[in-house]
């Protein structure tokens, strides 16, 4: 642990400018540039409120909120969660330039891998507030903890980038794994349907675990439902406890692999 935190001290500079050369890559080679970063999930956004809307009649309104608006203040967050879900274990193996030819820090590139899809996440949150504003919803107090889920949202997948990217390095296998996981994932995170009507006790507990159920939950407790992190502290709690397992595991992971990495690379 204090390896790395030393790594990310003296390279904190590059990681940002690495960041932005992420997102160049991303794009780089379209005629439309960084649009495709907003047009792609504009497009998923539209697909999603059709269906949903005309295709199965949900309620047009939602906690007083049109039903549109629910839907993106808790879609717009998954879009970096799904993207680091994906990206994020081939983050190692997409710059395997930088660990075979180079004396690099290899625990640095999920984090500024990382950091360019917050990027794009930032612009989207954008989006979405001036969305609200034009349709007459405008911020209010609890805006001031959307920093907070954003963080929370950055540390949880750096984490799990730190963990996963050493194994996929490794094995191709792990990355197909994961991979077939990101449908059920979205499905069952309670992403574009309200988990919390859910009176399964299994389920709740399913819920109460789940990471992305909660980041969800917290992005439209910021923009729909008026309600403060802490006032679900035990969720916070869980939260918390497993962003620092998966913070625990990506340091045993990359300590046991990392001399290893370049040589299968």
């Amino acid at each position: 642990m204090i390896d790395i935190i030393r790594e990310h001290r003296g390279f904190g500079n590059i990681i940002f400018k690495l960041a932005k050369v992420d997102l160049i890559k991303t794009y780089r080679g379209s005629a439309l540039g960084w649009s495709w970063a907003i047009i792609k999930p504009t497009v998923t956004i539209l697909v999603y409120w059709f269906t949903f809307s005309v295709g199965l009649r949900s309620p047009s309104m939602v906690a007083g909120y049109p039903f549109f608006l629910w839907l993106i203040a808790g879609i717009v967050p998954w879009f970096y969660m799904s993207e680091m879900i994906t990206q994020g274990v081939e983050s190692i193996r997409g710059y395997k330039h930088l660990v075979t030819k180079m004396n690099f820090p290899v625990s640095t590139i999920p984090t500024f891998v990382s950091l360019s899809k917050m990027f794009v996440n930032l612009c989207m949150i954008g989006i979405v507030i001036v969305i609200f504003i034009l349709l007459g919803y405008y911020p209010d107090i609890y805006i001031l903890q959307l920093p907070i889920y954003l963080l929370m949202s950055y540390v949880l997948f750096t984490s799990w980038a730190l963990f996963a990217s050493p194994l996929a390095a490794i094995s191709k296998d792990f990355t197909n794994l994961v991979k077939a996981f990101v449908t059920p994932i979205f499905w069952l995170s309670g992403v574009i349907w309200d988990s919390s009507k859910v009176s399964n006790p299994l389920a709740e507990i399913f819920f109460r675990i789940n990471p992305v159920t909660y980041l969800t939950r917290g992005f439209r407790d910021t923009f729909i439902y008026k309600r403060w992190f802490f006032e679900d502290y035990k969720g916070l709690i869980v939260f918390c406890v497993i962003t620092l397992i998966m913070f625990i595991l990506g340091v045993i992971i990359y300590k046991k692999l990392r001399k290893d990495i370049p040589d299968v690379l």
